[in-house]
C-alpha cells in the first residue's frame, strides 16, 4: 500500500511514491500540465499532472475540482526549488473525496464583518492556520514550562458561586434555583489546590461581561493561572519573566515559517530576554506625565493608551508594580511600607499590545481578608470556604494570570485580538 503522509513530511520522502490527502487551494491549467496547490493543515504543496493525452482520466478529474474540494492524490515526491516549499508531487492517481460548492470566500478583499460571519471557513486561509499553529505552540510551551518547574495542573470550575474580581462583569445563570456565574478566573480555586500541592496552575476559559469593543478585548478568553505557596511578589515576577522568554524562544525556534506567512518582523522578538525592566506605578505615572500624552488622573488604573505609551519606551515586556490598592482586587497583599499600595505586578507587552500578565501576592492574614471582603460589600457566606484557607495553615502565597489571546496577538503582531482564537466572542458576536 502507498504510504499516506502529511505535506510537512514531504522532504523526508523525496523520490518515494506517497499518498497525500487535503483540499484544493488553487488550480492552474497549462495545457499538458495541470497544477493543484494542495493543503492538509500541516502545509501546502504543489501537485502536478502531466500527460500528452488530452483524454487522460486525470485531466477529467482535475477539471471537475473546485476551490476547497477534498481529494486524495498519489504520486512521487520530487525536489523542485521553483515549487512552494521546495517539493512537489508528480501525480499518477487522483481520487476526489468531495467536490465543493462555490466557495464564498473568493480570492478578493472581504470586509471584516463578512469574514467574521464566515469565520468557520475563514479559518482555512493560510494566515489563519499559521496563527492557530503558533497559538498551539504557545500553549504547549506554557504547559511544558510549568510542568518542568514542578507546577501541577489542577482544573478550576467554570460555574462558580462567587466573583474573583467584583460583580460588575459577571455572566449570571441559574443553578438549580440559585444564582451561579461564569468564571472570571480560576485563581481562588487554585489558591486552595496550592495549599494541597504547593505549586499548581489552571488553564481554561474565563468570561468577562464587559461592553468593550477595543482591539484588545474578548468576552471569552483563555488564561493560564499559576499559584505558588510560600512565594512572594519577586518570585512570581521572576517566574513570569522566565516563562515569557521561553514561550517566545519556542515560537522563534519552531515556527519561523508561520511568522513569515504573517509577515512578522522577528527582530523585536529576538530581544525578549531577561531581566525585564521593572518600575512602580508611581514611576510609571511620572513617565506618563513627562510624555504629556496621558490624561489619566493619579490613583486610577492605567488604561490602554497609558500602556501603549509606556511600552513604547522599552523593547521588552515592562513589569509595573505597586498599584494603588483602590484599583486592584480585594485579595491583594498591601505593601508593608505603604499600605495604600499592593504587592502586585502587571506585565505590559512591547509594541503596544497591553497587559499580558497580571498577578500579585495574596493576603494571607484572616482578619485583613475579612476586612477587605466587608469593605467591598462582598457576600461573606460566598467566601467562607476561601476564608478557610487562612484558618488552616495559612502561608504567604502568590500567583498570576497570563492571557493566551493577548500573548498570541503580541507574538504574531495581529491588528486585532479576534484573530488569536478560533471562534472569538466579542460584543454582539456570538455566531458562528
Amino acid at each position: 500500500m502507498t504510504q499516506w503522509i502529511s505535506i510537512s513530511e514531504a522532504s523526508a520522502h523525496s523520490g518515494e511514491r506517497v499518498e497525500l490527502r487535503g483540499w484544493v487551494v488553487n488550480q492552474r491549467d497549462s495545457g499538458r500540465v495541470k497544477f493543484i496547490l494542495l493543503r492538509d493543515g500541516s502545509g501546502t504543496i504543489q501537485t502536478t499532472i502531466w500527460s500528452k493525452d488530452p483524454e487522460n482520466p486525470l485531466f477529467k478529474a482535475f477539471a471537475a475540482l473546485t476551490l476547497e474540494s477534498s481529494l486524495k492524490v498519489r504520486g512521487t515526491i520530487n525536489a523542485d526549488s521553483r515549487a512552494p516549499g521546495g517539493y512537489e508531487l508528480q501525480v499518477d492517481d487522483l481520487e476526489p473525496v468531495h467536490i465543493a460548492a462555490d466557495y464564498p470566500i473568493a480570492r478578493k478583499s472581504h470586509g471584516t464583518a463578512f469574514l467574521m460571519k464566515h469565520r468557520h471557513l475563514w479559518l482555512r486561509s493560510q494566515r489563519q492556520t499559521a496563527i492557530l499553529r503558533i497559538r498551539a505552540a504557545i500553549i504547549a510551551s506554557i504547559r511544558d514550562f510549568m510542568d518542568s518547574r514542578g507546577f501541577v495542573l489542577t482544573d478550576a470550575p467554570i460555574l462558580t458561586g462567587n466573583a474573583a474580581e467584583g460583580t460588575t462583569t459577571l455572566f449570571e445563570t441559574k443553578y438549580f434555583g440559585e444564582s451561579a456565574y461564569l468564571s472570571q478566573s480560576g485563581q481562588l480555586y487554585v489558591e486552595a489546590t496550592a495549599m494541597a500541592l504547593g505549586k499548581v496552575y489552571t488553564f481554561g476559559p474565563t468570561f468577562r461581561a464587559e461592553k468593550s469593543k477595543t482591539r484588545r478585548h474578548l468576552i471569552e478568553f483563555w488564561m493560564m493561572e499559576p499559584e505558588w505557596a510560600f512565594a512572594e511578589l519577586d518570585d512570581i515576577i521572576q517566574l513570569s519573566e522566565s516563562l515569557l522568554v521561553e514561550v517566545v524562544a519556542r515560537v522563534l525556534d519552531r515556527h519561523r515559517e508561520d511568522l513569515k506567512i504573517l509577515e512578522r518582523d522577528t527582530a523585536p522578538l529576538e530581544k525578549i530576554v531577561a531581566p525585564f525592566p521593572r518600575i512602580t506605578y508611581d514611576e510609571a505615572f511620572a513617565l506618563l506625565r513627562e510624555s504629556g500624552e496621558s490624561e489619566t488622573p493619579y490613583g486610577e488604573d492605567l488604561g490602554g493608551t497609558d500602556e501603549t505609551i509606556l511600552s513604547g519606551r522599552f523593547d521588552r515586556p515592562l513589569a509595573i508594580t505597586h498599584y494603588p490598592a483602590d484599583v486592584k482586587a480585594f485579595y491583594m497583599q498591601p505593601d508593608a511600607q505603604d499600605p495604600t499600595k499592593v504587592l502586585c505586578v502587571d506585565f505590559i507587552a512591547p509594541e503596544g499590545y497591553g497587559e499580558i500578565i497580571g498577578g500579585s501576592q495574596r493576603i494571607h492574614d484572616l482578619g485583613l481578608l475579612e476586612e477587605k471582603i466587608a469593605a467591598q460589600g462582598l457576600s461573606r457566606d460566598a467566601f467562607e470556604w476561601y476564608l478557610d484557607l487562612r484558618r488552616f495553615g495559612s502561608v504567604p502565597h502568590s500567583g498570576f494570570g497570563l492571557g493566551i489571546e493577548r500573548t498570541v496577538a503580541w507574538i504574531c503582531k495581529l491588528q486585532h485580538i479576534r484573530e488569536s482564537i478560533p471562534f472569538p466572542r466579542m460584543l454582539y458576536n456570538l455566531y458562528p
